[in-house]
Order: C-alpha cells, then sequence, then structure tokens
C-alpha cells in the first residue's frame, strides 16, 4: 500500500468532470457547461476549472473546438499512444521531448499570435509563481508539475501543428509522473530559462526559441543522472 495523498482542488475538480462523463450525464458528442458555469457549478476559480478540463483533454475524454467550446471525445481515458509512452524508456522519452519541443518552440516564434502571446504569457506568469517557494509543500507540487507542463504545451499549442499537439497530449500524463519524482522548487525551476524561452517565441526569435528550449532539455537531462 501507498501513503494516501490528499487531492489538490484541481485533482478534486477534475474527479467530478470525469464522474459526469462517465456516468453518461455528460453524453460522448455533447459539449459540456461552459467555463463560466463550471465556475459556478463547481464553486472554483477559472484556473482550477481550466486545468481541470485540460487534464480530461490530455486524457483523451475530452476536445476542445475553437469557437464552439468543449465536447465529450470519449467516457474513459484511453490512448494507445499514452499507453506506448507509459511503457517506454526515459531515455526514449526524453529524445522525443527534445525533437518535438525544439522545433515546436522554432515553429511557435514564426506562427504565434495575439490570442498565443497572452496565454503563453499567462501560463509562464502562473508557473514560475507556483515554483518560487524555496521547497514548494507536497500537497502543492501536482499543480505546480501540471502548472509547468501546461506553459510547456502552450509553445507546442503554438506552433499550430495539430499533430505536434496530439503528439504532446499524449506525452503529458507519463511526464506529469515523472516530473512529480523530482523536488519542486526554486532550485530546481529554471526560471531563467523558461523566461527565456517565453520572451523568444513572444518576441518571433525562432534561434533563440530553439536554443532555450535546448537549455531547459538539457538541464531535465542532467537532472536524471
Amino acid at each position: 500500500m501507498q501513503p494516501v495523498r490528499r487531492q489538490t482542488l484541481i485533482a478534486q475538480v477534475t474527479e467530478q468532470l470525469r464522474d459526469e462523463i462517465a456516468s453518461g450525464r455528460w453524453a460522448v458528442g455533447t459539449r459540456i457547461p461552459t467555463e463560466t458555469e463550471l465556475r459556478e457549478l463547481t464553486g472554483t476559480a477559472r484556473n482550477t476549472v481550466r486545468e481541470a478540463v485540460q487534464a480530461l483533454v490530455h486524457a483523451g475524454m475530452l476536445e476542445r473546438r475553437q469557437g464552439s467550446g468543449t465536447y465529450v471525445l470519449s467516457a474513459c481515458a484511453t490512448s494507445a499512444l499514452g499507453e506506448y509512452f507509459a511503457a517506454a524508456r526515459d531515455t526514449d522519452l526524453l529524445e522525443l521531448r527534445e525533437a518535438l519541443e525544439v522545433t515546436a518552440a522554432s515553429l511557435a516564434a514564426q506562427r504565434r499570435d495575439d490570442d498565443d502571446v497572452a496565454e503563453l504569457r499567462r501560463l509562464l506568469e502562473r508557473r514560475n509563481r507556483l515554483w518560487s517557494p524555496e521547497r514548494v509543500a507536497a500537497d502543492d507540487q501536482q499543480e505546480a508539475v501540471a502548472a509547468d507542463l501546461a506553459m510547456h504545451r502552450g509553445v507546442v499549442a503554438a506552433s499550430h501543428n495539430a499533430i505536434y499537439l496530439e503528439f504532446y497530449d499524449s506525452l503529458v500524463p507519463v511526464l506529469q509522473e515523472q516530473l512529480e519524482e523530482f523536488p519542486v522548487g526554486a532550485a530546481t525551476s529554471y526560471e531563467c530559462a523558461h523566461v527565456a524561452l517565453i520572451e523568444a517565441v513572444i518576441d518571433g526569435d525562432a534561434p533563440g526559441a530553439r536554443a532555450a528550449s535546448r537549455e531547459l532539455l538539457a538541464e531535465v537531462r542532467l537532472r536524471r543522472r
């Protein structure tokens, strides 16, 4: 048996949304309530609802449709790619991340639009705020790691390459588990490198975005030795 871990607020809301889908109250193919409606239903803040919905997007249960809303894609969290990645070697996953994220960062710098810029600034601020304590409390580590991955996902999304984003979403659950195994806090935040990455994307500096992405993944590689 493993120690019982208190769920974060995001995890609790994610579980509530998952139950709505699994029970059939939100049927496959239907649109779920809007973000504002979910905030009222759960009594939580916008960021909590947004991250909970995104978790189920990563799990393959929900699908965001630009200009239309979020729809139920599947009644269970299944992903052939996700299962494959879960069984893959850490070194293989890291090499895949390097191939994917470095190229996506370069494309994002070339293709980002005003909405991407605003979202990347929001994701970076939240990510750095959650990682700013010297040592993040155990109960808050899951949320901090999720915020880190959300920022990196935001860069991939800004590349406007749907296949890259599909692959990254399949990787996220595995990466979440891996990152939670390591200390979370200011000493392992590499805040300057994260800021450099986002600023390069926003500034349209493709070489700078590639370099910053490589630097961050090099830190991940060193930490795993």
